[in-house]
């Protein structure tokens, strides 16, 4: 190559042109997977042509790595592997060297290519040549202030935090008159000064909306101190409670405050120069109590389960079931009295749902007119599990009965199992976390003779049901927020196939049961740690990466590319709703198009967006859009989605109820309200590091045998393992099958075989035409030869050859 000029140092200079191949040579700036990138697009420069040597003297290990083959070049012509990392300047055919390719490193469970970060150091006001390094688990940069400038660093680090993500920003920036350079001109790192660091220091929040922006990381992440330079994602926040910090600072700010400003500034310090901004824009009304009309409405939610409940009140389908086993001294008193209080705290939990005309709403009864009876029922030992889940597995009428009932078994005076079922139109799986922990304070205040000292909740669910039809509108406006969200879906979700075909055991049945299993399986610490890492580089959250894990595993095992998951979100971004029970659950519709000739952090980049604007338009329940989409009804199948990811990363309550050892009874049959959901639980050690995942899928028997499942969950695992191994892996490329599962597949594949000795190919084919010469041979676009006419072709043929002096 010729240079049209050159910096000072290796890779520490300003950035300048390279120059372009000189006569007899060429060079090739190629990616990963030795494919040319386009122009301005950064790659690895390979230097090719007939004065590249063919390796390094008495290095057979070092000639593999840096001399290799040349997939543009003649048979066995080779190419030379630079490490430097350049790009093509426009259309001068120029190149433009931007750093090494081998100073990539691994930084606190993160890959960080140094190159990147010290051309954003370069291009910062003042300062001339840059070099990053790593000292002691710290980035440094070393920088040389620019002819006639000066070096502020606070302003370059401000500078390249808004260019680089968080942990790419180093830590300390060190201006040196010059860099100390080793006798051939080049950079010598080894006489870089070593840099003295200074003890980590909490930074405190200044502004009013720096300590609102930690006081809500600190609520809704149950974390005691958040400073400045606190992350979101790096306190354990994840794409699903980030709605809920979303709707509370926009409550507190008085502003509108979307979703994905928390990926794009996820640290307290820069999510609140993000949103200072937006003061004022106006946050949506606060869910304060409501003057009740006569008829309180359903909420949104509500509706479905409430016609679910007519069409059939004998299906359990949607019943929430706990079996708990007391053994110790119960005061059934005081389990009396406890439950009482929490059924007079609680109106929902005393709520029936008549209707006129057709029409159902919320009637909500005093609290005289309503008593759960735990007096105890004696059972035997053997009986209690057949008792509790008969008890557990009884449908409601919830036009005329409250939704909720308790009783207490007695099957000794120290063996006691308490069973409580809540129907899904008045509870959720969060409204558990209420209810038990009302439950311990009512039962530990009535053991002492006292009264519960909570204080009063703020709303109740017949206020929610009111404000969310006040907040979303009426969808006759144009300009409400539940048409501008409906519209959003509408297009989101326009033209997806009404069925997601698995590989099943069986045939769907006409009428699906419901019935289900469970086939639990281990997600390793390894792994754990990879997708966190995987997450962190793509700037997403964990279950983005399984989401998009997921839907490669989905289109693999059914051959399409349209995949649609759904997935439940709290639908409690409103502070007040955190201690209420009632059913605020949503389920979103995840679309994802898996494309199998793109990469995973391709197809993770698209999986992004879209989720994010799931999430940002979560407010129109999942009903009621059923109804606007109107898809092909199935009583086979649920609408418009068939797996369910749901991930679990709250904390869960556990009931303690004074002395008595408290331990759960596997009582009540595995309900399955889709053909396939994954339910994903993050586990943690000591120290907070990722300590792998428990993963459970919960499949309808009606399609799946366990072994089934079993292969399914396998599939699943190996995908996760390769991602974490080589996130930019092409879809396509990424193996679901076995060792013995691809040998079974050949072997299938090559069908019978027969042992014919001393044969020839050409001996069997005159055989054949003696047999049959009139009998059709071959046949393409039309044109058809016989056994005789292609041997009378063939013969022609070798005749030509012959005389043109072809041999054997």
């Amino acid at each position: 190559m010729h240079a049209t000029a050159a910096g000072p140092l290796d890779g520490v200079g300003v950035v300048v042109p390279m120059g372009a191949p000189v006569w007899n040579s060429s060079v090739l700036v190629l990616d990963s997977r030795l494919r040319p990138v386009p122009v301005g697009v950064a790659g690895e420069l390979y230097l090719s042509g007939v004065q590249v040597a063919r390796g390094y003297f008495g290095r057979v290990d070092l000639s593999a790595e840096r001399f290799v083959a040349n997939p543009f070049g003649g048979v066995g012509s080779r190419m030379y592997r630079t490490g430097d990392v350049v790009r093509w300047i426009g259309v001068s055919g120029e190149l433009e060297y931007v750093g090494r390719s081998d100073f990539q490193v691994k930084l606190r469970g993160q890959r960080i290519e140094l190159g990147e970060i010290e051309a954003a150091v370069r291009d910062q006001v003042g300062v001339g040549s840059v070099v990053v390094v790593v000292w002691r688990d710290q980035l440094v940069a070393y920088v040389t202030a620019a002819v006639g400038s000066s070096v502020d660093v606070d302003v370059v680090k401000v500078g390249v935090g808004e260019r680089l993500a968080s942990y790419m920003v180093p830590s300390q920036i060190m201006v040196l008159d010059a860099f100390p350079l080793n006798a051939s001109g080049k950079l010598d790192r080894k006489l870089l000064p070593e840099p003295v660091f200074e003890v980590a220091v909490f930074r405190a929040p200044v502004t009013a909306v720096e300590e609102i922006v930690a006081s809500v990381f600190a609520e809704v992440l149950g974390v005691e101190r958040v400073g400045l330079d606190d992350d979101f994602f790096a306190l354990g926040g994840n794409s699903l409670i980030a709605t809920r910090v979303a709707a509370r600072l926009g409550q507190a700010l008085d502003a509108q405050v979307p979703v994905r400003v928390l990926f794009e500034a996820s640290s307290v310090e820069l999510l609140a120069a993000r949103v200072e901004s937006e003061i004022g824009s106006g946050a949506r009304a606060a869910l304060t109590a409501r003057v009740r009309p006569e008829r309180v409405p359903l909420s949104l939610a509500q509706q479905r389960m409430w016609f679910l409940n007519r069409f059939d009140t004998l299906s359990s389908a949607n019943n929430i079931p706990v079996a708990i086993r007391l053994s110790g001294l119960l005061d059934v008193a005081a389990l009396q009295a406890a439950v009482s209080d929490v059924v007079v705290r609680h109106e929902i939990l005393r709520t029936v749902y008549p209707e006129v005309d057709g029409v159902g709403f919320q009637e909500v009864l005093s609290a005289d007119r309503v008593r759960l009876d735990v007096s105890p029922v004696v059972v035997s030992e053997s009986d209690v599990v057949g008792a509790v889940t008969e008890f557990l597995s009884a449908g409601f009428d919830v036009a005329v009965e409250v939704p909720v009932r308790a009783r207490l078994f007695a099957v000794s005076e120290s063996e006691f199992v308490l069973a409580l079922v809540v129907h899904h139109i008045s509870g959720d799986g969060v409204s558990m976390g209420p209810l038990t922990r009302d439950v311990m304070v009512a039962y530990e205040a009535r053991s002492r003779g006292e009264v519960p000292g909570w204080a009063p909740l703020e709303v109740q669910y017949a206020d929610y049901a009111l404000w969310q039809r006040e907040v979303l509108g009426s969808e006759d406006d144009a300009g409400s927020l539940i048409s501008r969200q409906v519209g959003f879906w509408e297009s989101a979700l326009a033209g997806l196939p009404d069925q997601l075909d698995l590989p099943a055991d069986r045939p769907r049945p006409v009428v699906a049961s419901n019935r289900g299993a469970d086939h639990s399986f281990v997600v390793g610490a390894d792994v754990h740690a990879g997708l966190n890492d995987v997450a962190r580089e793509s700037n997403s959250s964990l279950f983005m990466v399984v989401h998009a894990a997921l839907a490669v595993l989905l289109s693999r095992l059914s051959g399409t590319s349209d995949i649609a998951i759904g997935t439940p979100v709290a639908g409690r971004g409103e502070q007040v709703l955190d201690d209420l029970i009632g059913m605020f659950v949503n389920t979103l519709v995840l679309r994802t198009e898996v494309d199998s000739s793109e990469s995973f952090v391709d197809l993770l980049a698209g999986v992004r967006e879209a989720d994010l604007q799931a999430f940002a338009h979560a407010d129109v329940p999942f009903e009621r859009l059923v109804e606007v989409l109107n898809p092909a009804r199935s009583q086979a199948r649920s609408p418009l989605f068939q797996v369910m990811l749901a991930f679990q990363n709250m904390e869960q309550s556990a009931l303690q109820l004074g002395d008595l050892r408290v331990a759960g009874v596997d009582a009540t049959a595995v309900a399955a309200k889709f053909d396939l959901q994954l339910t994903m639980v993050e586990q943690f050690d000591e120290a907070g590091a990722p300590a792998g995942m428990a993963a459970q899928f919960t499949y309808a028997t009606d399609l799946f045998d366990e072994s089934t499942v079993a292969g399914f969950a396998g599939r699943f695992g190996r995908i996760l393992a390769e991602i974490t191994v080589d996130p930019s892996v092409r879809l396509g490329d990424i193996d679901v099958l076995t060792a013995a599962e691809r040998s079974n597949l050949l072997s299938w594949s090559a069908g019978g075989r027969t042992a014919l000795a001393g044969a020839s190919l050409t001996a069997m084919f005159e055989e054949q035409v003696g047999r049959t010469p009139d009998s059709l041979a071959v046949e393409c676009d039309g044109e058809a030869l016989t056994y005789g006419q292609l041997d009378a072709y063939a013969n022609v043929v070798a005749e030509r050859l012959t005389a043109a002096g072809v041999g054997p």
